[in-house]
């Protein structure tokens, strides 16, 4: 595991740097309270899939990066966090500026008129991919750096949760109440839209997220706050059901396999700081038992609300309109026609729409956006190279996050089970669907693998700063 005196560095421009304690702490609050509200925020906002959304998140995004600014000036040093997650992230930044190169050879748009053309097939997509990209890893540094102790780390958990529940209890209302449109405003006629979300796959994967994150704190939780936690499982288990979302069940599912085999595995640490056992064979049994309620109230409450269709469409018992794969056998075979003709640099980052048409073997009669799996649309949108960042990400993310779990304890162990749950939660999902292309799922998802993985310091931890010497 990383060491968090190691990770967590400034870059010192003065001789005398202040604690957390010192006037740069009301900057550095500042910007750890916007690090919680564009989350919130882009998921209330439709999930952010509108251009007008973002006006508001780049003005937030400046914001972060003047504060942040602010606070290396008041501090003397630049608070960063060297986590090797950046690395993958800057490395899909690189592939997608390289696609806007004009590098794609030149077409005659007009008889003796030449026009070079970029990797990316759709060049305009891309640039708009590369600048939230850039959003994206700002804010992940951000969260990296200012989730850095205990209490905020508190803070931030309870929001998810809180949050999430607000969201499937929303949810599961506007679902019975059966709206003319998101929140009685907007409709949506090519989609079926739950809460906030346009798409109902992609909530029940928020619901994913959010849910893993309350369920990795219940095992570990006192007496008290196990109701309530078990409670929050329940209402974003039954809106993740009445979604009819088959990727999405299957996804809350592997939330609660993960959580389930991790408590099986893992033991804690004593207070002494030694290891303790792995669970005996009535906890087990606790575990299992508890698991098994939490399934059986789920269903049993979609059934009580009329959901039975839900749920036997989402357990897969329900005869599926057209083939079993609503089509995506189709998209992707496509995915993989594009991969092989632009197999290392891929045909550029939201290009996937434009080089569907040309290897479409359909009527052509609907426009494909997506390729209905992550894996494959990110093989076809940045070929090898991306894979190999999207693998790299991966890799690093349950490295760092296991390497939590198993060097911490309390509340910092469940935490990370829970985030850790909901990261591979979306995982599952999206072999099905493209529930991160959602952007605000994207913000909860970078949020839930900076508590997983980020070293956050204790109440019983000295505020130390490492420095770097300044170049003779």
């Amino acid at each position: 595991m990383d060491d968090p005196i190691k990770n967590q560095r400034t870059i010192p421009q003065a001789e005398n740097v202040p604690t957390s304690d010192g006037r740069s702490s009301v900057i550095s609050s500042l910007i750890f309270f916007l690090i919680c509200f564009v989350p919130v925020f882009s998921t209330v906002m439709f999930g952010a899939v509108d251009n007008a959304t973002w006006i508001f998140i780049f003005i937030f995004w400046a914001l972060i990066v003047l504060l942040w600014l602010a606070d290396a000036w008041q501090a003397g040093g630049f608070l960063v966090n060297s986590s090797s997650l950046q690395i993958p992230l800057i490395g899909f930044l690189l592939i997608g500026l390289v696609q806007l190169l004009p590098l794609g050879g030149s077409v005659d748009a007009l008889p003796g008129v030449a026009v070079t053309q970029t990797l990316s097939l759709d060049p305009y997509s891309t640039r708009f991919f590369v600048i939230r990209l850039t959003v994206y890893i700002v804010f992940f540094a951000a969260c990296l750096a200012f989730i850095n102790n205990e209490k905020r780390l508190k803070k931030v958990v309870l929001l998810v949760i809180v949050f999430g529940s607000f969201m499937a209890f929303f949810g599961v209302l506007q679902r019975l109440a059966n709206p003319d449109g998101i929140y009685g405003l907007r409709e949506t006629r090519q989609s079926i839209p739950f809460g906030p979300f346009v798409n109902q796959h992609h909530f029940a994967s928020f619901m994913q997220m959010t849910g893993g994150v309350a369920l990795g704190l219940l095992f570990g939780a006192a007496k008290d706050k196990k109701i309530l936690l078990a409670i929050a499982v329940v209402i974003m288990g039954v809106a993740t059901v009445l979604t009819s979302s088959r990727g999405g069940l299957l996804g809350f599912a592997a939330v609660l396999a993960f959580v389930t085999g991790l408590n099986f595995l893992s033991g804690r640490w004593s207070a002494k700081g030694r290891r303790t056992e792995s669970p005996g064979l009535q906890q087990k049994i606790a575990i299992g038992a508890t698991i098994g309620a939490l399934v059986v109230i789920i269903f049993g409450v979609v059934l009580f609300l009329g959901g039975d269709e839900s749920l036997l469409r989402g357990i897969g018992a329900a005869k599926p309109d057209g083939d079993l794969s609503s089509g995506r056998f189709g998209f992707w075979r496509v995915a993989i026609h594009i991969f092989a003709e632009h197999p290392i640099i891929g045909a550029g980052f939201e290009a996937f729409g434009v080089a569907f048409t040309k290897y479409d073997l359909s009527s052509g009669q609907f426009r494909v956006e997506q390729a209905h799996n992550e894996y494959l649309q990110t093989l076809a949108d940045a070929g090898i190279a991306g894979f190999l960042c999207l693998a790299a990400f991966i890799y690093l993310l349950f490295k760092k996050g296991l390497a939590t779990i198993v060097n911490s304890d309390g509340l910092r162990r469940d935490a990370a089970v829970g985030a850790l749950a909901g990261c591979f939660g979306i995982l599952i999902h999206s072999f099905f669907d493209f529930p991160l292309r959602t952007w605000s799922n994207s913000f909860i998802f970078l949020l839930l693998a900076s508590i997983a993985t980020v070293a956050v310091k204790t109440k019983s931890e000295p505020t130390r700063r490492r420095r770097k010497a300044n170049a003779p």
